[in-house]
């Protein structure tokens, strides 16, 4: 049985409620599917193949949730998008379709679709637009930084009821303007002001506050399931991020900031992914498990399983599994090794250089103490030091730690002068996890293994 405790280090971010947010999806979820329905009645009635190309374009239009979450969706930003989407899925049924006749009637779809959901699409953008003007929506929304950006988005949003924002104030300064909105408190207070106020929606316009102040406060609001956006350095000059989904806030454009590894459905399908890859990888390293136990059991006296408490996700302390590598000591929670100690075995040093050591953890990450992908776990006592020393160290531990990953297959894994380069390269992980990034750690993480570069 895993041996699990709390470590004595409070994790930031971690808040007593989750803020309640307004989201379009399942509405828009609704009306497409009600839309796909009456297009597939009309282009030939709901036969197997209506069935599956509205199961097929659902799917396909429930990835844009980006799309449907705007602050203000309008149709003619979306037609192009929704006419691929409808194209794509007619794409996708069509080499399934037996008869000619089928195969048309799948080709009519496309059109039809098209132009069904544009029509359901602008009615439900339209209505969420009325609400929100009439107050009937709404979100209560918190502006960071309280300069002449941060003055006109405020008079903007309080101008424009359509947008269904309220502001409630500032975090940061108040602007020389007089609005009557209240400063709530500084930068470090962001995560405490957006639970104490149930605030929904952040948008950072700078001020005075820098952009390195700031990125460790946004970081501590993601668990509390707020919004955040941003206004682009230089968007005056067109500066938004390449393939960004802005929002156009009476000029000013606004980006959201995506977390997608914090997300639920990330959470879920990552963990699924861990168990069905793990398990295979179990088996199919099962050879080279026992070849390491029996290594390791004939190289010194001692056991076969090196256990070590190592700091998790949120905090939370766990006992990771490795084949022991060294002479039986008392340093392993408080020394630092390296690949030239002299307490590491010959046995062990050839299994190190391999990372057959390593295998053992496929165990950790079926039970649900590590992932296969992630940040490396840390012993608490090094835990403790660097959360001072380092930026954004603690922020890695938002996800859980993993037996590679993106820090490691740039190098970044054993001395004590990389640990910086470490922390961003997790974060940096964190900020743009994809289920794809993690399937090509993995491979990049095997060409390194079967190189014996460790």
């Amino acid at each position: 049985m895993a041996i699990q405790r709390q470590i004595d280090i409070p994790v930031r971010g971690r808040t007593r409620r989750v803020t309640r947010r307004l989201s379009l999806r399942p509405f828009v979820g609704a009306i497409d599917a009600v839309a796909l329905s009456g297009a597939v009645v009309v282009a030939g009635g709901f036969d197997a193949v209506g069935v599956a190309y509205v199961l097929v374009a659902l799917a396909l239009l429930s990835l844009g949730a980006v799309r449907a979450n705007r602050i203000d969706p309008r149709l003619s930003e979306d037609a192009g998008w929704l006419l691929g989407r409808t194209g794509i899925a007619v794409c996708v049924v069509l080499p399934f379709v037996g008869s000619s006749a089928a195969a048309s009637e799948v080709l009519l779809l496309a059109p039809v679709a098209a132009l069904f959901v544009a029509v359901g699409r602008g009615l439900a953008y339209l209505a969420v637009r009325a609400a929100k003007r009439r107050h009937l929506l709404g979100e209560r929304t918190l502006i960071v930084g309280g300069g002449a950006v941060g003055a006109d988005l405020a008079s903007i949003l309080r101008d424009h009821p359509e947008y269904g924002l309220r502001p409630v104030g500032f975090i940061g300064s108040l602007p020389e303007a007089g609005l009557p909105m209240p400063l709530l408190g500084a930068p470090e207070d962001l995560a405490e002001v957006v639970d104490r106020f149930e605030v929904q929606r952040v948008i950072v316009a700078f001020g005075e506050a820098g952009e390195g102040s700031l990125v460790s406060v946004l970081r501590a609001c993601q668990p509390l399931g707020v919004r955040l956006h941003f206004v682009p350095r230089f968007f005056e000059l067109g500066g938004l991020p390449e393939g960004a989904v802005a929002d156009d806030l009476w000029g000013i454009p606004v980006v959201p900031l995506a977390h997608p590894a914090l997300r639920r459905q990330a959470r879920v399908l990552k963990r699924a992914f861990d168990i069905l890859a793990g398990t295979s990888l179990l088996v199919l390293a099962s050879p080279l498990l026992i070849a390491g136990a029996i290594a390791v059991r004939f190289s010194s006296p001692g056991p076969v399983l090196f256990r070590q408490f190592r700091v998790g996700r949120n905090g939370r302390e766990f006992q990771i599994l490795k084949f022991r590598t060294m002479f039986v000591n008392d340093a392993g929670d408080t020394a630092w090794f390296t690949s030239e100690d002299d307490r590491i075995t010959p046995a062990g040093r050839v299994l190190r250089r391999v990372s057959i050591d390593e295998l053992p953890q496929l165990f950790n990450v079926i039970r649900g103490d590590m992932s296969l992908v992630g940040p490396r776990p840390e012993r608490p006592h090094y835990v403790g030091q660097f959360r001072e020393t380092v930026n954004g160290y603690m922020d890695r531990h938002r996800v859980d730690p993993g037996i590679t990953g993106w820090a490691q297959i740039h190098g970044r894994s054993r001395d004590l002068e990389s640990i910086p380069e470490r922390a961003r390269f997790d974060n940096y992980y964190i900020e743009h996890w994809s289920l794809w990034r993690d399937v090509v750690i993995i491979a990049r993480t095997v060409k390194t293994v079967l190189g014996a570069k460790g």
